[in-house]
């Protein structure tokens, strides 16, 4: 659980890492996020790197709710061509593909990306499990209901926390099956949850624990932060700082976000608290 393999090398996650996202879409719900041009996106990802982020999450396909669904060939015409620019420019970089489609991750992969990260752990490609399995790199599956388009209306739990430990444990065995190595976990905040399902999740993402492989929480400027506070996504930097320090208390190994910095000090800081602790102990 401690380690994943990425391109021959294992990434310790015992210390949790942080997570840079990098949009190529043109309508993600925090404008911030975005970048089509390949100037911008090695100038940000240039700035992510020397922030602290140990992985680039590179998505072309907008996954907010309600988002337009665009064909396989549009997604990978916006994201082959920045997977090439930037593997050419920083050669040893860990970039994860935010996608739901085997095609995709195949290519993204066979162009230099490491990591895979699907919103739908499988479920909207049938042929996903198997490529990753394949394609032998980690894979990241995420809880959710529906699709992009469906999801804000199958928001509906008996028991949120149990659901989501029962699909990811399904998914994490589903993977296993097929020899699929490095499994992390995203419960999926925002899809198909309210913001009252959001911060229940969040508030027991402990529990998490359980399924014994690293999570990835990804809480960054969403709607259950600036809503709440009654700011904009980009007013909720502060409130995203906050929700990732529990998240990090909680047992996150991998923050996902849009603000490196912020969340690469915040593990150093906790990191300090907790050496301190143990210091404390030893005396």
């Amino acid at each position: 659980m401690a380690s994943i393999n990425c391109k021959g090398n294992l990434i310790d996650l015992s210390t949790p890492r942080v997570m840079g996202i990098l949009n190529l879409t043109p309508d993600s719900f925090y404008e911030g996020s975005r970048f089509t041009h390949a100037d911008a996106v090695l100038a940000q990802t240039e700035k992510m790197l020397a922030e602290g982020a140990d992985f680039i999450d590179v998505g072309a396909y907008s996954s907010r709710p309600g988002a337009a669904d665009i064909s396989v060939d549009e997604e990978l015409l916006r994201l082959l061509p920045v997977v090439e620019v930037l593997i050419k420019n920083f050669p040893n970089l860990l970039i994860s593909v935010d996608t739901f489609r085997s095609e995709v991750a195949k290519q993204a992969v066979q162009a230099g990306a490491a990591l895979i990260n699907d919103i739908s752990a499988g479920h909207l490609d049938e042929n996903m499990l198997t490529t990753i399995a394949a394609l032998q790199v980690p894979y990241i599956m995420m809880h959710m209901k529906g699709n992009p388009q469906t999801m804000k209306n199958l928001a509906q739990y008996d028991d949120l926390v149990k659901e989501v430990i029962y699909y990811l444990s399904e998914r994490i065995a589903a993977a296993r099956a097929l020899g699929i190595n490095d499994v992390i976990v995203d419960p999926g905040f925002g899809f198909a949850k309210t913001i009252a399902h959001n911060f229940e999740l969040l508030n027991k993402s402990e529990q998490l624990q359980m399924l014994d492989v690293p999570v990835l929480i990804g809480v960054s400027r969403k709607s259950m932060i600036y809503k709440t506070l009654d700011v904009s996504a980009a007013e909720a930097l502060n409130g995203t700082t906050v929700l990732n320090v529990v998240a990090l208390q909680k047992g996150a190994s991998i923050l996902r976000v849009h603000d490196v910095k912020p969340a690469f000090e915040a593990v150093r800081l906790l990191q300090a608290l907790s050496q301190s602790e143990k210091g404390t102990a030893a005396i």
